[in-house]
């Protein structure tokens, strides 16, 4: 995976050379027209998250005709959610709980703080989306949250995504497997088709 470039968008706000305005100016030239919801946070709600430090955004810079161009991003939190105990794939999996997780009697569940990839997206403008592929940039993300891990531990990362089999698909073939679904808030509903989201883990 040559040619790429990984920018915390954190470091470019702190830049004294460059800063908020030309973080705004790259943002801008972000398209997905296949997930809106991925469009409007790097284009809305990046800058602000970076800022108060709810997540952190990485772009991903390509190398295109002798220049570095935004190819995709993603963005990662820490987050704590729950997890169902009949919703474990396996005793494998009832097991990694048991090591990472907290089971709940009263509510039946596990209780887990982990990486969160929140969002994860190509540019496809200027057709930039052909210069690196979704499981290269799920392979950077991953990578991250490995570095992440290295420092504070776990094993466990997951993510939210809208119940479409292509994106299933994708993530499934990547090793994560479905543990739930997630009903959508009321700042969602305008960029997320349906009214819940799936909800994936993978053990790294």
């Amino acid at each position: 995976m040559s040619g790429y470039i990984g920018i915390n968008l954190r470091d470019i706000l702190l830049d004294n050379t460059l800063g908020e305005n030309i973080a705004k100016n790259l943002l801008s030239s972000f398209y997905c027209p296949l997930n809106p919801d991925v469009e409007h946070f790097l284009k809305h709600t990046a800058i602000e998250f970076a800022k108060q430090g709810i997540s952190s955004t990485h772009l991903v810079m390509a190398s295109y005709q002798g220049k570095y161009v935004l190819a995709g991003y993603f963005s990662l939190a820490n987050k704590i959610f729950c997890i169902e105990k009949d919703s474990l794939p396996n005793r494998a999996w009832k097991k990694r709980m048991k090591k990472f997780g907290q089971f709940d009697q009263t509510i039946q569940r596990y209780t887990i703080s982990a990486p969160l990839i929140g969002q994860l997206g190509k540019n496809y403008a200027n057709s930039y989306d052909k210069l690196i592929t979704g499981d290269e940039l799920l392979k950077l993300a991953l990578d991250k949250v490995r570095e992440m891990q290295a420092i504070v531990g776990g094993k466990i990362v997951y993510l939210e995504c809208e119940d479409k089999e292509p994106l299933l698909d994708f993530y499934s073939q990547n090793g994560f497997v479905n543990f739930g679904k997630r009903a959508l808030d009321k700042d969602e509903t305008s960029t997320l088709s349906g009214e819940y989201l799936v909800q994936m883990l993978r053990y790294m």
